[in-house]
Protein backbone atom coordinates (compact mmCIF):
# COMPACT_ATOMS: atom_id res chain seq x y z
CA UNK A 1 0.00 0.00 0.00
CA UNK A 2 1.62 3.51 -0.78
CA UNK A 3 0.69 5.72 1.97
CA UNK A 4 0.18 9.42 0.55
CA UNK A 5 -0.32 13.14 2.34
CA UNK A 6 -1.69 15.83 0.09
CA UNK A 7 -0.94 19.02 0.47
CA UNK A 8 -3.61 22.16 -1.05
CA UNK A 9 -4.84 25.16 1.00
CA UNK A 10 -8.17 24.23 -0.05
CA UNK A 11 -10.18 21.91 1.44
CA UNK A 12 -12.38 20.71 -1.83
CA UNK A 13 -9.09 20.15 -3.83
CA UNK A 14 -7.99 17.90 -0.81
CA UNK A 15 -11.14 15.93 -0.58
CA UNK A 16 -11.32 15.54 -4.22
CA UNK A 17 -7.68 14.56 -4.75
CA UNK A 18 -8.47 12.01 -2.19
CA UNK A 19 -11.50 10.55 -3.63
CA UNK A 20 -9.50 10.27 -7.04
CA UNK A 21 -6.26 8.78 -5.30
CA UNK A 22 -8.78 5.84 -3.29
CA UNK A 23 -10.25 4.88 -6.29
CA UNK A 24 -7.30 2.65 -6.44
CA UNK A 25 -6.74 -0.08 -4.41
CA UNK A 26 -2.85 0.47 -4.05
CA UNK A 27 -3.22 3.98 -2.54
CA UNK A 28 -4.56 5.22 1.08
CA UNK A 29 -4.57 9.23 1.82
CA UNK A 30 -3.30 8.84 5.39
CA UNK A 31 -3.42 12.70 6.27
CA UNK A 32 -3.85 15.64 4.45
CA UNK A 33 -1.95 19.34 5.21
CA UNK A 34 -2.79 22.50 4.30
CA UNK A 35 0.81 24.09 4.00
CA UNK A 36 4.31 22.58 3.77
CA UNK A 37 4.59 22.42 7.29
CA UNK A 38 1.66 20.36 8.33
CA UNK A 39 2.79 17.78 5.06
CA UNK A 40 6.27 17.88 6.45
CA UNK A 41 4.79 16.78 10.20
CA UNK A 42 2.18 14.49 8.71
CA UNK A 43 4.78 12.94 6.20
CA UNK A 44 6.79 12.27 9.25
CA UNK A 45 4.28 10.92 11.66
CA UNK A 46 2.46 8.85 9.18
CA UNK A 47 6.04 7.46 7.63
CA UNK A 48 4.53 8.44 4.31
CA UNK A 49 5.75 6.78 0.75
CA UNK A 50 4.83 10.08 -1.06
CA UNK A 51 3.85 13.45 -0.25
CA UNK A 52 1.56 15.43 -3.16
CA UNK A 53 2.19 19.05 -2.79
CA UNK A 54 0.70 22.16 -3.87
CA UNK A 55 3.66 24.92 -4.65
CA UNK A 56 1.47 27.93 -3.49
CA UNK A 57 -0.07 27.96 -0.17
CA UNK A 58 -0.61 30.10 2.78
CA UNK A 59 2.32 29.92 5.02
CA UNK A 60 4.70 27.56 4.86
CA UNK A 61 4.36 27.07 1.01
CA UNK A 62 5.24 23.66 -1.37
CA UNK A 63 9.02 24.98 -1.92
CA UNK A 64 9.36 25.62 1.49
CA UNK A 65 7.95 22.54 2.61
CA UNK A 66 9.66 20.00 -0.03
CA UNK A 67 12.96 21.49 1.93
CA UNK A 68 11.86 20.39 5.07
CA UNK A 69 11.23 16.86 3.65
CA UNK A 70 14.21 16.46 2.10
CA UNK A 71 16.94 18.52 4.58
CA UNK A 72 15.64 16.37 7.54
CA UNK A 73 15.71 13.33 5.07
CA UNK A 74 12.35 11.97 5.73
CA UNK A 75 12.32 8.87 2.98
CA UNK A 76 8.95 10.11 1.19
CA UNK A 77 8.79 11.17 -2.06
CA UNK A 78 7.29 14.81 -3.33
CA UNK A 79 5.01 15.29 -6.13
CA UNK A 80 4.25 18.84 -6.86
CA UNK A 81 0.62 19.03 -8.29
CA UNK A 82 -0.15 22.05 -8.66
CA UNK A 83 -1.70 24.68 -11.78
CA UNK A 84 1.51 26.68 -12.19
CA UNK A 85 3.95 26.07 -14.69
CA UNK A 86 5.73 29.36 -14.90
CA UNK A 87 9.68 29.07 -15.08
CA UNK A 88 9.92 30.28 -11.14
CA UNK A 89 7.56 28.07 -9.77
CA UNK A 90 9.21 24.93 -11.58
CA UNK A 91 12.60 26.34 -10.94
CA UNK A 92 11.67 26.59 -7.30
CA UNK A 93 10.55 23.25 -7.06
CA UNK A 94 13.06 21.32 -8.75
CA UNK A 95 15.74 23.79 -6.45
CA UNK A 96 14.25 22.25 -3.12
CA UNK A 97 14.14 18.68 -5.13
CA UNK A 98 10.71 17.98 -5.83
CA UNK A 99 10.65 13.86 -6.93
CA UNK A 100 7.99 14.69 -9.71
CA UNK A 101 6.37 17.77 -11.03
CA UNK A 102 2.61 17.42 -12.88
CA UNK A 103 -0.23 19.96 -13.38
CA UNK A 104 -3.82 19.64 -12.01
CA UNK A 105 -5.00 19.67 -15.03
CA UNK A 106 -4.20 16.01 -16.31
CA UNK A 107 -7.23 12.91 -15.72
CA UNK A 108 -7.45 11.19 -12.64
CA UNK A 109 -5.65 8.05 -14.02
CA UNK A 110 -2.53 10.02 -14.83
CA UNK A 111 -2.20 11.21 -11.60
CA UNK A 112 -2.63 8.22 -10.13
CA UNK A 113 0.15 6.92 -12.05
CA UNK A 114 2.38 10.44 -11.39
CA UNK A 115 1.60 8.47 -7.51
CA UNK A 116 2.69 5.35 -8.58
CA UNK A 117 5.80 6.28 -10.30
CA UNK A 118 7.59 8.44 -8.18
CA UNK A 119 6.94 6.06 -5.59
CA UNK A 120 9.01 3.37 -7.38
CA UNK A 121 12.09 5.97 -7.55
CA UNK A 122 11.14 7.85 -11.26
CA UNK A 123 11.18 11.12 -11.89
CA UNK A 124 7.93 12.35 -13.27
CA UNK A 125 8.03 15.87 -15.17
CA UNK A 126 5.01 17.20 -17.14
CA UNK A 127 5.25 19.95 -19.19
CA UNK A 128 7.16 22.76 -19.20
CA UNK A 129 8.70 21.66 -16.12
CA UNK A 130 10.56 18.61 -18.01
CA UNK A 131 11.79 21.63 -20.02
CA UNK A 132 12.96 23.71 -17.60
CA UNK A 133 14.80 20.45 -16.00
CA UNK A 134 16.31 20.06 -18.78
CA UNK A 135 17.80 23.12 -19.16
CA UNK A 136 19.07 23.14 -15.48
CA UNK A 137 20.79 19.92 -15.80
CA UNK A 138 22.08 19.43 -19.56
CA UNK A 139 22.07 22.84 -20.26
CA UNK A 140 25.79 22.16 -21.69
CA UNK A 141 24.45 19.30 -24.31
CA UNK A 142 23.33 22.11 -26.70
CA UNK A 143 27.13 23.26 -26.87
CA UNK A 144 28.29 19.43 -27.66
CA UNK A 145 26.07 19.24 -30.56
CA UNK A 146 23.56 16.23 -28.47
CA UNK A 147 20.57 16.76 -30.35
CA UNK A 148 21.20 18.06 -33.21
CA UNK A 149 20.62 16.03 -36.54
CA UNK A 150 21.73 16.60 -40.07
CA UNK A 151 18.69 16.04 -42.06
CA UNK A 152 17.96 16.85 -46.11
CA UNK A 153 21.65 18.67 -45.58
CA UNK A 154 20.12 20.70 -43.54
CA UNK A 155 21.26 20.89 -39.19
CA UNK A 156 17.99 20.70 -36.88
CA UNK A 157 18.09 20.58 -33.35
CA UNK A 158 15.65 18.76 -31.14
CA UNK A 159 15.09 18.43 -27.55
CA UNK A 160 14.70 15.64 -25.92
CA UNK A 161 11.16 15.97 -25.60
CA UNK A 162 10.64 16.42 -29.41
CA UNK A 163 12.91 13.36 -29.91
CA UNK A 164 9.75 11.31 -27.23
CA UNK A 165 7.02 13.20 -29.36
CA UNK A 166 8.65 11.80 -33.01
CA UNK A 167 9.52 8.42 -31.76
CA UNK A 168 5.82 7.79 -30.19
CA UNK A 169 4.07 9.38 -33.47
CA UNK A 170 5.66 7.16 -35.71
CA UNK A 171 5.28 4.05 -33.52
CA UNK A 172 1.16 4.73 -33.69
CA UNK A 173 0.33 6.66 -30.57
CA UNK A 174 -2.76 8.64 -30.92
CA UNK A 175 -3.04 11.85 -29.06
CA UNK A 176 -5.01 9.89 -25.44
CA UNK A 177 -1.53 7.54 -25.98
CA UNK A 178 0.79 10.64 -26.48
CA UNK A 179 -0.73 12.49 -23.42
CA UNK A 180 -0.53 9.16 -20.88
CA UNK A 181 3.05 8.50 -21.87
CA UNK A 182 4.20 12.06 -21.63
CA UNK A 183 2.40 13.22 -18.38
CA UNK A 184 0.67 16.01 -20.51
CA UNK A 185 -2.66 16.95 -21.03
CA UNK A 186 -4.34 16.32 -24.58
CA UNK A 187 -4.38 19.87 -25.03
CA UNK A 188 -0.53 20.74 -24.53
CA UNK A 189 0.05 17.68 -26.90
CA UNK A 190 -1.87 19.19 -29.68
CA UNK A 191 0.11 22.16 -29.46
CA UNK A 192 3.99 20.11 -29.16
CA UNK A 193 2.60 18.56 -32.49
CA UNK A 194 1.58 21.29 -34.37
CA UNK A 195 4.98 23.40 -33.43
CA UNK A 196 6.19 20.08 -34.43
CA UNK A 197 5.26 19.82 -37.68
CA UNK A 198 5.72 23.64 -38.39
CA UNK A 199 9.50 23.26 -37.06
CA UNK A 200 10.15 19.91 -39.97
CA UNK A 201 7.47 21.41 -42.58
CA UNK A 202 4.97 19.01 -42.38
CA UNK A 203 1.32 19.08 -42.44
CA UNK A 204 -0.11 16.20 -40.45
CA UNK A 205 0.70 13.37 -38.00
CA UNK A 206 1.22 10.75 -40.81
CA UNK A 207 3.89 13.00 -42.84
CA UNK A 208 5.36 13.63 -39.38
CA UNK A 209 5.54 9.73 -38.66
CA UNK A 210 6.96 9.32 -41.99
CA UNK A 211 9.68 11.90 -41.50
CA UNK A 212 10.42 10.57 -38.24
CA UNK A 213 11.41 7.10 -39.69
CA UNK A 214 12.86 8.38 -42.47
CA UNK A 215 15.27 9.89 -40.46
CA UNK A 216 15.99 7.48 -38.35
CA UNK A 217 14.47 9.35 -35.31
CA UNK A 218 11.72 6.20 -34.25
CA UNK A 219 13.74 4.69 -31.84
Amino acid sequence: MIKVIIADDMQILRQGLKAILEQDDEIEVVATASDGKEAYEKAKINKADVVLMDMRMPGVDGAAGIKLIKDNKLKSKVLVLTTFDDEDTVRNALAASADGYILKELPDEQIIAAVKQVHSGLGVFGGSAYQTMRQNITRVEVDDSEGYFSLDGEEIFFSERELDFLRLVAQGYDNKELASALYLAEGTVRNQLSKLMDKVGVKDRTQLAVYSVKNGLDE
